[in-house]
């Protein structure tokens, strides 16, 4: 019987002590989601070109044949207009809420004449932008994002060095930025 109640009582002091390590280590492990990563590259509506080592955000593109940039947007105020063109063989998006949820993905392959034009806003602005379409918006692919916060990750390949110089001209002249409607 002592050694039944000496079992129980290790496993439930266990218990609480792995709780404790966990509650005390969170802090620890909550500024290292990829949204706070990708809103530490620098100020909001902004690509952000990732090297193939991490970088202060903790961030890098490891595949050699693909270049990523990075974007950190909120949409509370005013939506974003996301573009991009160029000659890359391939190019996708995906767009992510501030929990690492992807909400909406796109290729070249689904753009209209391969060029990124996409317009992200919340379900109320896009109510209103949908009533009145701006003229530079008649192309525009027009995505309702659940939450104001989000990041966008641009990639883009460039399967032999002769494709690098594209790739990275193609990344840079991306656009994340505040949709100016007046």
């Amino acid at each position: 019987m002592f050694r039944f109640v000496f079992a129980i009582l290790t496993g439930l002091f266990g218990a609480v002590l792995l709780h404790i390590i966990i509650i005390l280590s969170l802090p620890h492990f909550s500024d290292r989601d990829a949204y706070t990563r990708v809103s530490d590259e620098g100020d909001e509506n902004h690509f952000y070109m990732l090297d193939n080592k991490d970088d202060d955000a903790g961030l890098s593109n490891t595949d050699p044949y693909i270049r990523t940039a990075v974007c950190a947007f909120d949409i509370e105020d005013t939506p974003v207009h996301l573009t991009a063109k160029g000659k890359v063989p391939f190019w996708s998006l995906a767009i992510y809420d501030a929990a690492s949820n992807e909400v909406f993905s796109m290729s070249d392959r689904t753009s209209v004449g391969g060029a990124l034009d996409l317009l992200l806003a919340s379900p109320v602005q896009l109510t209103g932008i949908r009533k009145a379409l701006p003229p530079p918006l008649a192309q525009s692919i027009l995505v309702e994002v659940p939450r104001s916060q989000g990041y966008a990750v641009l990639r883009t390949m460039a399967p032999q060095a002769s494709f690098d110089d594209a790739a990275r001209e193609f990344l840079s002249q991306a656009g994340c930025d505040e949709f100016d409607n007046g």
